[in-house]
């Protein structure tokens, strides 16, 4: 099977267009669709759907992707192995992450690593909301949890400590909950999924973050919003002590039941598609990350203004 054909499937998955893959690759389009048909005659299956407006990957093709993605990956690393691989990382590399985190930091470091690479496309999805990373054809995610799919391998990133706070002015209108009990006394902002949280205290015991109970609560999908209206005195929320942490130290957010913090050592993790070589373009950008947040942590020491 030809992979420079495979590369212009994956490319043509990602582009949405095969026009514009064949470009991409220095064909013209004619000899790239010619070449998609040639590769789906030789499978027995249309891997895109083509109309006069839009091309489409099909289940078929949803299926053959990451098998493809793995066969040039198996091409490279044979290559390099035998020292006549590319001396250069390129293509397209599709990031998935939360907005709020990628904001806060990883976009300050995508100038140093585009220098570092200036051969390797970045196409980043920033959203707080989970979604299938297969289907989504992406080549790396960054997500909180570990998920229960065999089809996908993780590296931990960082600890993503995760805490209870509320706002100076909200504390002082509605008092501060002196056990985890009396928190469905207080109006609480939970993230859209609405499920109960345990939390752990340093003695070990255990209490329920359940905004169901409480006497008012406010269900956000985004986690900036989430942090702004905490800021602005609607509630007590759960977040991630990265996301806060500035707002802490300013005393603009203050720690809620601060010996309580939720529990199973909460972490950031890089999902990838399970393959038994990784790409050079996915190793690369996974290094950077680990290499970068191990010297610098996320989860700095909570400064001591609690409640």
């Amino acid at each position: 099977m030809d992979t420079q054909t495979l590369r212009l499937f994956v490319l043509a998955c990602e582009k949405l267009n095969i026009s514009a893959a064949g470009r991409t690759l220095g064909m013209a389009p004619a000899v790239a669709s010619t070449r998609i048909a040639k590769l789906e005659h030789l499978v027995g299956a249309d891997l895109l759907h083509r109309s006069t407006r839009k091309v489409s990957l099909s289940l078929e093709g949803q299926d053959f992707l990451p098998y493809a993605r793995e066969m040039i990956a198996q091409e490279e690393a044979a290559l390099a192995a035998l020292g006549k691989g590319r001396t250069k990382v390129s293509g397209t590399l599709r990031f998935a992450a939360p907005s709020t985190f990628a904001q806060l930091y990883i976009a300050p470091l995508l100038p140093v690593f585009m220098d570092k690479y200036p051969d390797l496309r970045l196409d980043l999805h920033l959203s707080d909301t989970q979604f299938d990373l297969i289907e989504g054809s992406y080549d790396l995610a960054l997500r909180n949890s570990v998920l229960a799919d065999s089809s996908l391998t993780a590296r931990k990133l960082a600890d993503d400590r995760r805490i209870l706070c509320a706002s100076p002015t909200y504390l002082e209108r509605y008092g501060a909950p002196n056990t985890p009990e009396d928190l469905a006394k207080h109006r609480l902002i939970a993230f859209s999924d609405l499920e109960p949280r345990t939390l752990v205290s340093s003695a070990g015991t255990q209490a329920l973050f359940d905004p169901k109970r409480a006497a008012q609560y406010l269900i956000l999908n985004d986690g900036l919003t989430q942090k702004l209206t905490t800021l602005e005195g609607a509630g007590i929320s759960i977040n991630s002590f990265w996301a806060v942490q500035k707002e802490l130290e300013n005393g603009s957010l203050v720690r809620v039941l601060p010996d309580y913090e939720l529990t199973n050592n909460p972490a950031l993790w890089l999902i990838y598609p399970k393959s038994n070589v990784v790409s050079a373009k996915v190793r690369v950008f996974m290094d950077f990350l680990i290499d970068h947040f191990g010297r610098a942590s996320v989860s700095r020491k909570v400064p001591k203004k609690d409640v």
